[in-house]
């Protein structure tokens, strides 16, 4: 693998240290080995560091933990950071919606060719996914609901767990905390869920909204 890295950098006025890019990717115990000896989520890795032994300031990345275990992401999440990091601009495509919302500065939504919504994940927002939060948990046994701060509202699953979407959440965890302490039972399961990238992905390309950019 050190061998393919050397040959790649030969072709870049000013390379990035091999060493340093192999670390970089985190595969300096594999270092040494055949690039056919290499898993599939480490010869990924390696494609990577040939990307960057040319030190890019602009890297796109196309799809690049497709088909990875749940370590190996995480491990490709934390090579990506590191490259933010160091300042380079990274252009990544990706289905997986936590890992744009775990990765992006900035996120672009496409539907059909179009961006539909861009701006940062945090404050990307569409309709009532976007600006609703739900509170969830399991009510005490032998409590009904409509005895409950903001019961008469709620729904109660299958699962036994309560659920209510509020936008302004925070006065009805208030007063069902402090019900709670009152009757000196707890309430199991609780929950405060706020709209994921997910969530609003899931709205856009089900609706015909456009969001502007932010």
């Amino acid at each position: 693998m050190r061998e393919t890295l050397a040959l790649w950098s030969a072709y870049y006025p000013r390379p990035k240290p091999i060493a340093e890019t192999i670390a970089l990717v985190g595969l300096e115990e594999k270092a040494d080995d055949r690039v056919g000896r290499l898993s599939g989520g480490q010869r990924r890795r390696l494609d990577v560091g040939l990307a960057l032994i040319g030190d890019p300031e602009l890297i796109f990345l196309d799809e690049p933990t497709t088909g990875f275990d749940p370590a190996a992401r995480r491990a490709a999440w934390a090579v990506i950071a590191g490259l933010r990091e160091l300042g380079k601009t990274i252009f990544l495509t990706t289905h997986y919606l936590d890992e744009a919302q775990a990765l992006a500065d900035r996120v672009a939504i496409i539907k059909a060719g179009t961006i539909v919504a861009q701006g940062p994940p945090q404050s990307l927002g569409a309709g009532a996914a976007a600006t609703v939060t739900e509170v969830a948990f399991r009510p005490p046994a032998g409590i009904a609901l409509r005895d409950l701060p903001g019961g008469p509202a709620m729904e109660l699953g299958a699962d036994g767990v309560a659920r209510l979407r509020r936008e302004l959440p925070t006065r009805l965890l208030a007063e069902l905390c402090g019900w709670a302490a009152a009757q000196g039972v707890e309430l199991e399961r609780l929950e405060v869920t706020r709209p994921t990238l997910e969530d609003v992905y899931l709205e856009l390309i089900e609706s015909d909204a456009t969001v502007p950019p932010a």
